[in-house]
C-alpha cells in the first residue's frame, strides 16, 4: 500500500490594496464630520476662552484668567447647583416611570400594548420648544386650564410658575418628554432576554414579581446605566424649557437660571463671547466628570 500524502495547506491570500483601504474608506466620512463638527468647534472654543476683549487694548491673551473668574462666578455656581437639584429630583422619577412602563409592556398582560407603547412614546416626538410652549400655557395663572378649573370649582391651585414651583414644573415638562424615549430603550433590552429563562423560573414556581426582580431587573442594568448617562448629559444641558418659560415668568427665571442658559445669554445678549466660551468649556468638563463618576460607580458595584 502506498501512503497517501495530505495536500499542502493553502496559504491565506493576502488582502489586496483595495481590500486594505475598504475599512478606512468606510470610516472616513464619519471622521471628517467628527473633526469638522465636534473637534474643530471644541478647539476653537478652547482657543477663545484664553482671550478677553477689553475697552483699552482690544482682545488680549489672558491665559486661564477667565477660568478663575468663572469658578468664582456666583451666577454660574448657582446655575450649576440648580441643575444638580433638578437632576436629583427629575431623573429618578423619570427612570422609575420608564422602568414601570417597560415592565408592564413586556409582561404581555396589557391589552392594546402597541397603542399604549405608541402613546407613551409620542411626547418624545414633540419638539421641546412646542412642549415648553404647551406646558407654559397649561401652567398659566390667568388663562391656563388648571387655573380656570380651580376658579370654577373654588379650589386653590398652586402657581406653577412661581419660584417655589418652577423647578418642579420644569421637571414635569422634561419627564413628560423623555419617559417614552427611556421606556423604549428599556423595553428593547427586555426583549433580548431569552424566554427559556422565564420558562425555567416558572417551572420552579416563580411568579411574575419574582421573575421581574430576579431576572428582568439584573438584565436591565446596562440599559439603565445607558439611560442614566443620557440623563446626566441632558440635565446639565437644560436650555429650551427655561429659555421659553423665561418669557412667561421673567421674575423667576433669570438669564443665569441654568449654566447652559447663562452661557447663551453671555454670548448673544451680553456679547461676551470669550467668557461664554469659558463657561461652555467648563460645563462640558463638568458633564464629562459627572458621566465618568456614574460609570466608575457602576463598575465598582459590578465587581465583587
Amino acid at each position: 500500500m502506498t501512503a497517501t500524502t495530505a495536500p499542502p495547506a493553502r496559504r491565506p491570500k493576502r488582502a489586496g490594496p483595495r481590500r486594505r483601504l475598504a475599512g478606512p474608506a468606510f470610516i472616513a466620512p464619519f471622521m471628517v464630520l467628527f473633526l469638522l463638527l465636534f473637534l474643530a468647534p471644541l478647539g476653537y472654543a478652547a482657543y477663545l476662552s484664553l482671550f478677553q476683549e477689553r475697552l483699552i487694548g482690544g482682545t488680549v491673551f489672558v491665559g486661564l484668567d477667565n477660568y478663575v473668574t468663572a469658578l468664582k462666578d456666583p451666577r454660574l455656581l448657582s446655575g450649576i447647583g440648580r441643575v444638580a437639584l433638578f437632576f436629583a429630583l427629575q431623573v429618578p422619577l423619570m427612570l422609575l416611570l420608564a422602568l414601570l412602563f417597560a415592565l408592564a409592556l413586556d409582561s404581555g398582560l396589557l391589552r392594546l400594548a402597541r397603542v399604549i407603547r405608541l402613546g407613551i412614546f409620542v411626547p418624545y416626538a414633540v419638539p421641546s420648544v412646542v412642549a415648553a410652549l404647551m406646558w407654559g400655557y397649561l401652567y398659566g395663572p390667568d388663562f391656563g386650564p388648571f387655573a380656570q378649573l380651580g376658579r370654577e370649582l373654588d379650589v386653590p391651585v398652586p402657581d406653577f410658575l412661581s419660584e417655589g414651583w418652577m423647578l418642579g414644573s420644569l421637571a414635569n415638562v422634561v419627564t413628560w418628554e423623555f419617559v417614552g424615549y427611556n421606556m423604549i430603550i428599556l423595553y428593547a433590552a427586555l426583549r433580548t432576554i431569552p424566554h427559556e429563562l422565564y420558562e425555567a423560573a416558572a417551572m420552579d414556581g416563580a411568579g411574575a414579581w419574582r421573575i421581574a426582580r430576579s431576572i428582568k431587573l439584573p438584565a436591565l442594568k446596562p440599559a439603565l446605566l445607558l439611560t442614566l448617562l443620557f440623563s446626566v448629559i441632558g440635565s446639565f444641558q437644560l436650555f429650551n424649557e427655561p429659555n421659553l418659560l423665561m418669557k412667561i415668568a421673567p421674575d423667576v427665571i433669570s438669564s443665569s437660571y441654568t449654566a447652559n442658559l447663562y452661557a447663551y445669554s453671555l454670548a448673544f445678549t451680553g456679547q461676551q463671547v470669550n467668557y461664554a466660551a469659558t463657561v461652555s468649556f467648563l460645563l462640558g468638563l463638568l458633564i464629562v466628570i459627572a458621566s465618568y463618576g456614574v460609570l466608575l460607580t457602576a463598575n465598582r458595584r459590578r465587581t465583587p
